[in-house]
């Protein structure tokens, strides 16, 4: 994708501190950022602002029964935004974390309830791609995480694969090239016991148990 004010190319692995910065202001001020979450282009609001989250649900056309995960910069800060933080769950984010392992807690009772789908139970992350650990790192919210595509069509490798409507909705679009594509992250449920694999991605099912026996 040509490059513009609204659409910047980013080093995928030394993403330059001023287009951070830029990113964060924008993420701070309720906009949307589309970013490299990992396999795919994510797309990026304040998860602790209702009308930034909002924003997301309505660009992706997003139903209110799909919950929406939240990236965050360090695991410190859990406890601001989970009830609580079972062992399983710290084994787990001891060796998984950062990369492609999403944890179901328990959420905060001021978590959005657009955001956990009326479950109350909120996923989270601790993103490994250089650009994602970047920007996350340079706030002091949590990030949204969902994937930068309307609901129900295919996940974008490639900034210029984006939807038209994402594309003219989005305040800024880091483009850090083709990304990998491949499994997304696993997904399990701490907040049972035992925790339960929700979705097995690029974590196997037998790496996650025999971590947590």
């Amino acid at each position: 994708m040509p490059e513009s004010p609204k659409n910047l190319r980013v080093n995928p692995v030394h993403p330059a501190p001023h287009i951070i910065h830029k990113a964060g202001k924008i993420l701070t001020d309720n906009g949307i950022v589309i970013f490299p979450a990992q396999c795919l282009y994510g797309m990026a609001a304040n998860a602790l602002n209702p009308v930034a989250v909002e924003k997301v649900f309505q660009i992706k056309q997003r139903s209110a029964d799909n919950p929406v995960l939240i990236l965050i910069k360090t695991p410190k800060i859990l406890p601001s935004l989970v009830k609580q933080i079972p062992d399983p769950a710290r084994q787990l984010m001891n060796r998984f974390w950062p990369g492609k392992l999403t944890l179901i807690f328990e959420a905060a009772d001021h978590i959005s309830p657009r955001l956990t789908a009326g479950t109350g139970k909120i996923g989270v992350r601790l993103p490994g791609h250089p650009v994602a650990r970047a920007l996350v790192n340079a706030l002091d919210f949590p990030i949204t995480g969902t994937s930068a595509n309307i609901s129900g069509d295919p996940g974008c490798t490639r900034t210029q694969d984006l939807a038209p409507a994402i594309m003219s909705q989005a305040d800024l679009i880091l483009d850090a090239g083709l990304l990998q594509g491949g499994k997304g992250s696993s997904i399990v449920d701490v907040t049972v016991s035992p925790p339960i694999v929700l979705r097995q991605g690029a974590v196997s099912s037998l790496a996650l148990f025999n971590t947590i026996q």
